[in-house]
């Protein structure tokens, strides 16, 4: 698979669904919102950042895909709910949800000396935000009754007990009981509900925050990502890498595995 090749295949794996990816305009969420549209779905991409979203839709539908670009706030109800009657009003009733919009900031640290700024932000938009969007996906799919499937995004740091990000590690955690909890009530509607825990991948956030291995980055140690990419070699990864697997909780192969937290970072959660 390439990142350029946006074109519906033949008989895509995701052939005629409607897929919402809410953070699609970058990083996980575009390798996501590229590769299901190459697998025949109908996507919409929701970001804060309009026009990152309207660059990823451009790119699907230049290659012959259909894509719809929506300027979202997971953070705020109303933008939410807006989005998602967007989505129905133009591709039709979601089939997909991908909640990839998230993730850590520098200032989290022990709850010791953690600022409560920092759980505030963390847990608005880790927490709520991937709680609102599922709660629109789902009612829409309680509505057409068709089933479907969610993909939320958690980590690999929810798994273990060595973060010194205290507020991330409990947001991620909490997603994974979230996404059981939902699985566990709408199965008997055909939903499932899965959570993916990522390692360390390859996206600006990242870069900017700890560098990538070989390279400098901004990390207080500037050899703390070598050291533990030689330790775990499959930690860091790619986005595609998440992506792959979200298409693969989201496709019918997946349709034995619900309530599951999917540990993809490498192993580390194992040692």
């Amino acid at each position: 698979m390439t990142k350029n090749n946006t074109g519906n295949s033949p008989r895509g794996r995701l052939q005629d669904k409607v897929a919402f990816i809410a953070g699609g305009g970058a990083g996980i969420g575009e390798a996501a919102a590229l590769m299901f549209a190459r697998e025949g779905a109908r996507v919409a991409i929701g970001d804060i950042r309009d026009d990152m979203a309207a660059a990823v839709a451009a790119r699907i539908t230049g290659a012959g895909g259909e894509a719809m670009a929506i300027k979202m706030d997971v953070t705020n109800e109303a933008s939410v709910q807006a989005g998602f009657e967007a989505v129905r009003a133009r591709l039709g009733h979601l089939n997909v949800l991908f909640n990839t919009a998230g993730g850590s900031i520098p200032a989290d640290a022990p709850i010791t000396d953690v600022d409560m700024d920092v759980w505030l932000h963390t847990m608005d938009l880790d927490v709520k935000g991937t709680m609102l969007c599922c709660r629109h996906a789902i009612r829409q799919m309680l509505e057409a009754k068709r089933g479907g499937a969610i993909v939320n995004m958690s980590s690999g740091a929810a798994l273990r007990g060595s973060s010194s990000s205290h507020i991330y590690t409990a947001a991620k955690g909490a997603i994974i009981s979230f996404s059981r909890v939902l699985a566990g009530t709408y199965a008997k509607n055909g939903i499932r509900v899965n959570a993916l825990c990522s390692g360390r991948i390859n996206t600006e956030r990242v870069r900017q925050t700890y560098g990538i291995p070989g390279q400098p980055g901004k990390s207080h140690d500037p050899m703390q990502v070598d050291q533990q990419v030689k330790t775990y070699p499959f930690w860091f990864g790619e986005p595609e890498d998440m992506a792959a697997i979200a298409l693969f909780l989201a496709s019918d192969e997946s349709r034995m595995i619900t309530g599951a937290a999917i540990p993809a970072d490498g192993g580390r959660s194992a040692y």
